[in-house]
Formats: structure tokens, C-alpha cells, sequence
């Protein structure tokens, strides 16, 4: 298992449309939703992404990789690790792969919880993506904190 650098990391909600794009911390295990990046058939918008990646100077990257409940892989995840591995060979950091279960949905909670706060600003499926790449980012800190 690779070792985690500390620092500033980005993290990824992969989806054929959307990557949803985070950016946290390892000494505050905090994170939050940065952009969303557009999927074309599988190629991601790397203009984009190179841009994002000049701009925070990311000690390292997480991928978020849906699983079924029962702990199975499904189609997009291989989708998913492929992303992954591409990632580490373009940008040459340490790129890892975290269980993103429930985090679309936990999203979606976050989002309705905001409007009945009174946040009742329009929300976007591209708002959902960037909340669970969050979401991925902050599980991923808290299984990691002694790493």
C-alpha cells in the first residue's frame, strides 16, 4: 500500500457525463467542492483538468469508485480505476481509490437540507457531483488519519 503525502489533495467523483471536482487537506481532514469537470464517452476535459491541477498543486488525488452495497464492482467501476490510473501516469502524484457508496445520496440530502435552511439557490446534478467528490474526500481523510 502506497503511503499518503501530506498536504493538499483533490478528489474525484467519476460519472460518464460529470467529474465532480474537491479539494481538502490532510492536517484538517476537511474538505470542499471545487467544479465540475465535463466526461465526454470516457475523455475527460484534461484542459481542464491540467488547469485544476496547476492551480492547487495537489500533493496527491482520490478517486471515488462506485461499488454496490454488497461491496461488488459494477461497470463504471472499472471506468473508475481507469480514470484513476491515467491520472497517476499524466500527473506523476500518488493517486488512490476510495469506496464512494451512498455519497450521491448523502449529497442529495445536503443539498435538500440547504434549501430548507433557506439556501434555496438552484442546484444542478453538477452541484450533486462536486458535494459527493466532498463527500469521497472527507471518508477518505477519516479512514486514512493515521496513515
Amino acid at each position: 500500500m502506497q503511503s499518503r503525502p501530506d498536504g493538499l489533495y483533490l478528489a474525484f467523483d467519476y460519472g460518464l457525463r460529470y467529474i465532480g471536482v474537491a479539494s481538502g487537506h490532510t492536517q484538517s481532514g476537511t474538505s470542499s467542492p471545487l467544479c465540475v469537470i465535463r466526461n465526454h464517452n470516457g475523455t475527460p476535459d484534461w484542459d481542464a483538468l491540467d488547469e485544476c491541477v496547476r492551480q492547487w498543486q495537489p500533493a496527491g488525488m482520490v478517486v471515488g469508485v462506485p461499488l454496490r452495497m454488497d461491496g461488488s464492482e459494477q461497470p463504471l467501476s472499472g471506468q473508475a480505476r481507469g480514470f484513476a490510473k491515467r491520472l497517476r501516469k499524466r500527473y506523476a502524484l500518488s493517486v488512490f481509490t476510495a469506496d464512494e457508496r451512498l455519497t450521491t445520496q448523502q449529497a442529495g440530502t445536503i443539498i435538500r437540507e440547504n434549501r430548507q435552511r433557506g439556501q434555496r439557490r438552484k442546484t444542478s446534478k453538477a452541484d450533486l457531483d462536486k458535494i459527493a467528490a466532498a463527500l469521497i474526500l472527507r471518508n477518505w481523510f477519516t479512514a486514512h488519519d493515521d496513515d
